[in-house]
């Protein structure tokens, strides 16, 4: 009868031993698709600085009137790669996306822009960057929305409690960004 218990306490052990490390294991996976998914954010943001010089330089040869407006974008280009916390990253993220707007209204304003194939096909590379960047964001967001659930569900609290897991924050528009950007001439 000893035996028995002793056998039934090991295999006891034994299941909660795997159960926590396998606990363990999934969250330093999610931590890392976490790092993944925002590595995947600043590609994106990396691709679109990396386009918007060429835009606007394509853009500049048919709308030189219109400085204003392409320094803003270059001033907020520069404050993306300048930026260092993912706090940073949004505000300068939303200050690029104003300038954008405004750009695109030249674009309206000024028919040749719009004909010229050059500026159409780096306006659709842009585009594609923003839906890029969109989707990246979302993934992110889901990722650390996975992770956060693991390390605050009970059991995996207290596992996540001893390992040091902590909540990973989500990326957040900056201030303002809900509001639809005004542009003035």
């Amino acid at each position: 009868m000893k035996n028995r218990t002793l056998w039934i306490a090991v295999a006891v052990l034994a299941i909660v031993l795997l159960s926590g490390v396998s606990m363990y294991n999934g969250m330093v996976s999610d931590n890392e698709k976490i790092d993944n998914r925002w590595s995947q954010v600043e590609n994106q943001l990396q691709r679109r600085s990396d386009l918007i010089p060429n835009l606007v330089a394509t853009t500049k040869a048919y709308a030189a009137q219109e400085k204003e407006i392409f320094t803003q974008v270059a001033e907020a280009r520069s404050k993306l790669a300048g930026a260092n916390t993912l706090g940073e990253k949004a505000q300068a993220d939303a200050e690029l996306g104003n300038a954008l707007s405004r750009l695109l209204v030249v674009v309206e304003r000024y028919p040749a822009l719009k004909s010229d194939a050059n500026f159409r096909q780096l306006s659709d590379q842009l585009e594609g960057t923003e839906n890029r960047l969109a989707v990246a964001r979302k993934d992110y967001n889901d990722a650390v929305r996975s992770y956060n659930t693991r390390i605050k569900r009970f059991p995996g609290n207290i596992i996540a409690g001893m390992a040091g897991f902590e909540a990973r924050e989500y990326f957040k528009a900056a201030e303002g960004a809900q509001e639809t950007p005004q542009v003035k001439f």
